[in-house]
């Protein structure tokens, strides 16, 4: 029988769906962040976030705590 739970999206997804969402741009995300390459190394699964940018994304964006803490794996 098929597993019915689904696992929440990873930061990078919870990232894009939000920027999707509201209209926000890597320019938005590179503002919170605080530079324009570490935007891009996120979305590009390079880096992972801090706990200070998780924070932000939480507090500012409204991405759910526990996201955005979860280890990423860097290929």
């Amino acid at each position: 029988m098929p597993d019915s739970h689904l696992d929440p999206p990873g930061a990078v997804d919870a990232i894009r769906i939000r920027m999707e969402l509201f209209g926000y741009t890597q320019t938005d995300l590179a503002a919170l962040l605080g530079a324009r390459s570490r935007a891009s190394e996120i979305l590009g699964r390079r880096r992972g976030l801090t706990m200070a940018q998780a924070n932000r994304l939480h507090r500012e964006w409204h991405i759910p705590a526990d996201i955005p803490i979860r280890p990423l794996h860097v290929p």
